[in-house]
């Protein structure tokens, strides 16, 4: 019994703590813009990150093409402001702007039907033997 409402007390505790530090005198925080002048932001009902001035840079490929260069870039060519792959991309399938119809997908940046294409058959560099047909991309289906 005793080692139960030492629990509660210490959730408790441990409630008032979280709380206590979470606030702030006012809930207002002064930021120093210059010497000359001092701004008041209310923190109330916004998180602190959300409060600050300095927006964050987006990089888009247009103004720098290296992004695309960078690792876990889903391509190295920039289409539209988007880094892509225009060898496997279907709305820009070998060059910006280029699309795929709906039953085919860009494989090396060429618009195939995956289906039907001996060469890429129900996917890109599936193959299919010789004398084999590709149908319902699948090889010598029947």
């Amino acid at each position: 019994m005793k080692s139960l409402m030492l629990f509660f007390v210490l959730v408790d505790l441990m409630a008032l703590f979280v709380t206590l530090s979470a606030t702030t005198s006012n809930n207002e925080q002064f930021l120093n813009m210059d010497d000359e002048t001092q701004e008041t932001i209310s923190l109330r009902g916004t998180s602190r990150f959300l409060a600050q001035k300095n927006a964050r840079v987006v990089m888009t490929c247009d103004k720098y093409p290296r992004v695309c260069h960078a690792k876990g870039s889903p391509g190295r060519d920039c289409c539209k402001k988007k880094c892509v792959n225009v060898l496997t991309d279907r709305l820009n399938c070998g060059k910006c702007g280029k699309k795929c119809k709906y039953s085919e997908i860009c494989c090396k940046g060429a618009c195939v039907n995956p289906r039907s294409n001996k060469k890429h058959c129900g996917s890109c560099g599936n193959k299919c033997k010789k004398g084999n047909v590709c149908v319902y991309g699948m090889c010598s289906y029947a």
